[in-house]
């Protein structure tokens, strides 16, 4: 047994590395252990899930203003194509392994491994339809047997993700002599069926509120949904165990040893120093590094250092910062985001009571979380630019308290295009490739180069997906 977890993890720690060579991993390979024990399996793919959410949430940070490139004109700053293929590799290597974990527990009757196998990859395919658009998996998952698969529709992939997270709670809430969850090998939640319950129901939720521009939005639904997913900040789904230093940790430490990264985009900056909405966020302190003029600088995308790049003009991710601190857990999905989702469904509803106590306790609960002192938080909500009461809620504030609690999840994307952008002062790059703001990913060459006849044909980085119309 310790042979095979030396096995499984230094596999992992190769494939976060440098990435698959093949597409698919094929099931038979006799490389792989025939009859892995599940708990095995969970461990590594509560892991591998986990990473692909930092390695999505990394590259689409420029996207959203969170991280703005040390270096002028900067491709991913200044919306060129750039190349994924890493980032897909790992997606679909992670799909590959759940599938093997989903197979082996379907076959033995262990449901609940099967039911969190289901949630995962919901999990990790809407969030690669969301960056990619139309994306292989009803073939893709075969091994062998299709190495050249075709394309799923976004809308067929959306109800697909849907229609796992419902298979997946029913697995959970079966009953009868089930093999339990390790609760060591559950790098995410520990082996409690509860919480991956609330979590499947918290993405239910988040994939549903995706289509709030779209006739298929249903407020009503998302309200019901939310009524079975979080309700507090011990719900949150993160992942807690790293193989080194924990993810955006070492994004931090890099930058201190002068491999430039973490940069704070002027955008995230003047969203919570006071420059944008007039009230200085007590969480901007608990997050940045001060710069060498006592205040806190962002970079503007595409623009570039200012100076050395070692004389702390600008202001970077803290080494001892709330998301980037040594063993920081790296979040997937929370309670604020819930309440920001309720209060968001329940405006569009017509509720704008219950979208205002929503929208207290989403920042109420980030605040928590992230540690603002009561007298800081009672502050903040007081100021009249915050606490506006329920007659003046309004969806432009709704996104932008989201959109700082949402710090550095891949799914403040998702919401960044679904506001149109329209966060105050939200500008193009300095430089920007396109005269309007990027709306998706370019294929990546590793699947241009061996399965290009299926891969679509898009227009530009400008057009839109499906719920983006």
């Amino acid at each position: 047994m310790k042979k095979y977890f030396f096995w499984i993890f230094a596999a992992v720690f190769s494939m976060g590395l440098t990435g698959c060579s093949k597409y698919l991993d094929k099931l038979d390979n006799p490389n792989l252990v025939s009859d892995p024990p599940l708990d095995g399996l969970l461990t590594q793919n509560t892991l591998q899930t986990g990473s692909n959410s930092y390695r999505m949430g990394y590259n689409v940070s420029y996207y959203v203003q969170y991280q703005a490139s040390s270096s002028q004109a900067s491709d991913i700053d200044i919306y060129n194509e750039v190349d994924l293929s890493s980032t897909w590799t790992n997606f679909y290597s992670a799909m590959m392994n759940i599938k093997q974990m989903n197979d082996i527990a379907a076959s033995k009757g262990a449901s609940y491994h099967l039911g969190v196998g289901k949630i995962m990859m919901a999990y990790n395919l809407n969030m690669l339809i969301n960056s990619f658009g139309d994306v292989p998996y009803s073939d893709a998952l075969k091994g062998s047997d299709a190495l050249v698969p075709g394309f799923d529709s976004q809308e067929a992939l959306h109800d697909t993700c849907l229609q796992l997270l419902e298979d997946g709670i029913v697995e959970l809430q079966k009953t009868g002599n089930i093999q339990a969850l390790g609760s060591a090998s559950d790098l995410i939640h520990g082996g409690s069926l509860s919480a991956w319950i609330k979590t499947a129901y918290a993405l239910k939720a988040r994939f549903l509120n995706q289509f709030s521009k779209t006739a298929s939005y249903n407020p009503t639904e998302i309200l019901s949904t939310l009524d079975d997913a979080y309700s507090s900040n011990s719900d949150d789904a993160a992942l807690t165990v790293f193989t080194s230093r924990s993810l955006w940790n070492q994004v931090a430490y890099n930058n201190t040893v002068l491999l430039l990264d973490g940069w704070l985009s002027t955008q995230f900056v003047n969203a919570t120093n006071g420059t944008n909405y007039g009230v200085v966020d007590p969480r901007l302190p608990l997050i940045a590094t001060l710069t060498k003029f006592g205040d806190y600088r962002g970079t503007r995308n595409g623009a570039g250092r200012i100076g050395t790049g070692t004389d702390d003009e600008e202001s970077y991710l803290s080494v001892n910062g709330f998301y980037s601190k040594g063993n920081a857990p790296l979040w997937l999905v929370t309670y604020a985001e819930m309440k920001f989702i309720e209060a968001e469904a329940a405006f569009r509803n017509g509720d704008t009571e219950r979208a205002y106590d929503a929208y207290i306790a989403g920042i109420t609960a980030n605040m928590t979380k992230v540690g603002v002192s009561g007298t800081d938080m009672a502050a903040y909500l007081a100021n009249p630019a915050v606490g506006v009461g329920a007659s003046n809620i309004s969806l432009d504030l709704i996104f932008k308290e989201k959109y700082v609690a949402m710090f550095l999840n891949p799914e403040a994307w998702v919401d960044a295009r679904r506001y149109d952008y329209k966060y105050k002062n939200f500008a193009l790059p300095q430089g920007a490739s396109l005269s309007t703001f990027i709306r998706r990913i370019n294929y990546p060459t590793v699947e241009i180069s061996r399965n290009g006849a299926n891969v679509p044909t898009i227009t530009g980085l400008d057009e839109r997906l499906v719920w983006d119309q």
